[in-house]
């Protein structure tokens, strides 16, 4: 799963530059030339202080282990003169249809995809209004109820229509092999989560102008007959459609407080509180239909209660329902197919890989699953990102083990995280007790995500922050055995990959760093370039220690990779700029796993750099 990382600290300098004995005024960050100034005390202090120094430096030895996109010759002027049209608005300059194609690289889609739905609404709101209000056989109903009743019978109308979308974004297999269709060019699949939580906001918006709407009916027909503010509450709970309205509210309300995003991502049980809660939509929808049917507010002439126009909430329902519930049922199917756990390893900062051989089961790289641990729970089915690469004989999750599900999971598995000095600790393979046998897995899926498109590129920037970097660890293995071991039966476009890896502590994802190495001794050709960024505030003592093992060395004090680690938070507008500089008129895919901030930053460097006769780059972000 892609949780985000905390925030991270002002930007420090290198290791390199903290012991190295000149300075010089970098024009840019990619600028290594030879240094002609001393490192003044007021840098050191800087560096120690978080705060970032006035002048940057690289000694020789680390430039000779920067990646090829670090060592290309900066052109100061060049990317200056970049920056600075981008600022006054080069994309001016463009034709309109040459603005229309870039925006079509990673806002088009959505947004007219949204731009319908919105569509959609506001036609059937106003079409419906227009019917409530001039129908010659409700003359009665407006007569005594006036325009609020069109109100409430138009929203009515909207909310059936968005039942019809309310269950398809969920029905993952679809979803998933929508996305590997033509279709998947055109409808942002990948979107299927946001499109569900948008759908789900306009139930409880055109609910909230339904039941207002119905306020005011009830309190006009206490009027019209009489009855008083007693009348009014036994409109309210004591018919039918009062009832039954109510309880909806209710079910509606609770579903919506336990999935909001902060509560559902609460370590103290919210998963399982937003995953018991939602299936309240099971009395929701039945109560919907049961509803309509109470025929309270009659027409003026016969048919007063037919069937093809009371309680028809099963037919918008009906479509998504039914492939909903095939679903559910292909779950059940899949669970019972032949699955057990291979082996467990234990890794340090409370990380569980989990390895797993399961019968006719074909994966993809960038996959997730929902696993399900019946000793734990029965009903609860969790997301993880698959770790293991398509041409591996078994499946593998890296579980960081934080939450009330994953804290029982891994004490089923025999890890055992609170006697040991995690810190310390070394990766260990869990030997299950005596005389037990490890606990029964369920799997559901795989199901598509973004980063499963990155063989469609022919260069690929992958971004990971914090433990966002699982679902690359699937992707960088899969291109390795691509690269190393070419099958003609699966051609691919992509020749060049760039990692960035952004987090704030390597002892948090040590496994991955493990699995770098390993790509970095194995990968001859440099088809992956590994850049790795350190965001953590360093102290005195460790700079020391970093300068003491890295003076002369081949490999990184700290990663342990050849690839120097840099100190504080990347220059997207260099990056982004020196990868268009070595791939002109490239399709460049951009996959990013982690904090909303970076997603965004990102996002807008993409629209920014893409050029519609140039390179063009496709930003693309887990979702779950």
């Amino acid at each position: 799963m892609c949780d985000p990382p905390p925030s991270p600290p002002p930007l420090l300098p290198s290791a390199a530059d903290l012991h190295s004995l000149h300075r010089y005024r970098a024009s840019s960050g990619y600028d290594f030339k030879d240094p002609d100034q001393s490192f003044g005390s007021a840098d050191l202090a800087a560096a120690q202080d978080g705060r970032q120094p006035t002048h940057l430096m690289r000694k020789k030895s680390e430039r000779e282990r920067l990646q090829g996109l670090m060592r290309s010759k900066s052109r100061a002027g060049s990317i200056l003169q970049t920056e600075g049209d981008a600022g006054r608005g080069v994309a001016n300059e463009f034709t309109l249809v040459q603005r229309v194609r870039l925006w079509m690289v990673n806002e088009g889609a959505l947004r007219i995809f949204f731009a319908v739905w919105l569509l959609l609404h506001a036609l059937v709101f106003a079409f419906g209004f227009l019917m409530y209000a001039t129908k010659d056989n409700l003359t009665k109903a407006r007569a005594t109820f006036g325009i609020t009743y069109s109100f409430s019978r138009s929203a009515a109308l909207v909310l059936h229509v968005d039942v019809a979308f309310i269950m398809l974004p969920v029905c993952r297999n679809l979803i998933s092999f929508l996305r590997s269709t033509p279709l998947g060019s055109v409808i942002p699949f990948d979107k299927s989560i946001t499109f569900h939580k948008a759908v789900a906001w306009s139930i409880v918006f055109f609910t909230l102008v339904h039941t207002a709407a119905h306020m005011v009916n009830f309190a006009r027909f206490a009027i019209a007959t009489n009855t008083g503010f007693i009348g009014f509450l036994l409109a309210n709970f004591a018919t039918g459609p009062g009832a039954t309205g109510w309880v909806m509210n209710l079910c509606l309300l609770i579903i919506v407080w336990f999935a909001m995003e902060k509560r559902r991502r609460s370590p103290n049980g919210g998963f399982e509180k937003f995953w018991y809660s939602h299936h309240l939509f099971i009395i929701f929808f039945l109560l919907w239909q049961a509803h309509g049917m109470f025929c309270m507010i009659q027409p003026d002439t016969p048919p007063y209660c037919d069937f093809m126009q009371i309680g028809v909430f099963w037919k918008y329902w009906l479509v998504g329902g039914v492939i909903y519930i095939v679903e559910r049922i292909m779950r059940e199917v899949r669970a019972r197919h032949k699955t057990y756990v291979s082996k467990v390893i234990q890794h340090p900062s409370k990380v569980v890989e989990v390895q797993i051989k399961k019968e006719k089961t074909k994966t993809q790289a960038g996959q997730y699953i929902f696993l399900n641990c019946p000793e734990v729970s029965y009903w609860q089915w969790h997301p993880f990102t698959l770790t293991s690469a398509p041409e591996e004989d078994y499946i593998s999750v890296h579980i960081r083990v934080v939450g009330d599900f994953t804290t029982a999971f891994a004490k089923a598995l025999g890890c055992d995280f609170d006697s040991t000095d995690e810190k310390n600790a070394d990766t260990r393979v869990v030997k299950p007790p005596i005389n037990r046998v490890l606990p029964r897995v369920m799997i559901d899926g795989p199901f598509g995500s973004a980063s499963e498109d990155v063989f469609n590129y022919e260069v690929a920037v992958l971004v990971g922050a914090g433990i966002g970097v699982t679902p690359f660890a699937s992707i960088l293995k899969s291109i390795w055995y691509r690269a190393a071991y070419p099958d003609p039966k699966k051609p691919t476009r992509l020749s060049k990959v760039y990692f960035f890896w952004v987090i704030r502590d390597f002892g948090s994802a040590e496994w991955f760093q493990s699995l770098l190495h390993a790509i970095e001794e194995q990968d001859l050709d440099n088809y992956i370039e590994i850049h790795t960024y350190l965001t953590a505030k360093i102290k005195e003592d460790d700079i020391q220690n970093i300068l003491a093992h890295d003076v002369g060395n081949d490999r990184d004090a700290i990663s342990g990779l050849r690839a120097p680690t840099h100190f504080g938070r990347p220059n997207w507008d260099r990056i982004f700029t020196s990868v268009s500089d070595r791939h002109p008129d490239t399709d460049v895919g951009v996959f990013f796993c982690g904090p909303k901030a970076l997603s965004s930053t990102l996002h807008v460097m993409c629209n920014k750099y893409s050029k519609p006769e140039g390179s063009r780059f496709f930003f693309g972000k887990e979702n779950f």
